[in-house]
């Protein structure tokens, strides 16, 4: 009888990250399409309540340079309220073109976590309704399940309040 070999994920700097400080984790690899990159889309291949999938956004402030925003896939960023907790006046959308450069990831596998540098982070206050929460692991197709403490610890982030 064979034993099927598990497939072997690559290691992206988000998860070398966690595993670093031995943060208890769980990753969800599928197949991926510039078409379904939507945490409603990539919820149905995992099938998993889409309210725990959260999209990493990075944006600009006119004093503090980049700030990452986490919040529920299936919501929208109030970038007046992320202007306001991140001690900016304004804030807009990290240009697409910029996303790589800026933070070492691509559109559909910006993790906030192993980011190029330690940016300010927010995390919408959605996520403590649960345990766990999922992000990008940093590669389009695989994502990272942990507790939203872990990625405050992980990025020095802080609670927010972020959508409208």
């Amino acid at each position: 009888m064979k034993v099927a070999k598990k497939k072997k994920i690559q290691k992206t700097n988000a998860i070398r990250q966690v595993e670093q400080k031995n943060i208890a984790y769980n990753e969800y690899e599928f197949a991926w399409s510039e078409d379904h990159l939507s945490a409603d889309s990539v919820a149905e291949k995992l099938e998993i309540d889409p309210a725990r999938i959260f999209k990493t956004l990075v944006t600009v402030g006119n004093k503090t340079g980049p700030v990452v925003a986490v919040i529920p896939g299936n919501q929208e960023l109030d970038l007046k309220k992320l202007a306001k907790v991140s001690g900016n006046k304004k804030i807009e959308m990290l240009h697409l073109k910029d996303l790589e450069e800026t933070t070492g990831y691509i559109r559909g596998g910006c993790s906030p976590i192993g980011m190029k540098k330690l940016f300010p982070t927010f995390i919408a206050a959605e996520a403590q309704q649960y345990d766990r929460i999922i992000v990008s692991a940093g590669k389009r197709g695989l994502q990272i399940e942990l507790a939203w403490q872990d990625i405050l610890t992980l990025t020095n982030g802080k609670i927010a309040d972020l959508t409208f």
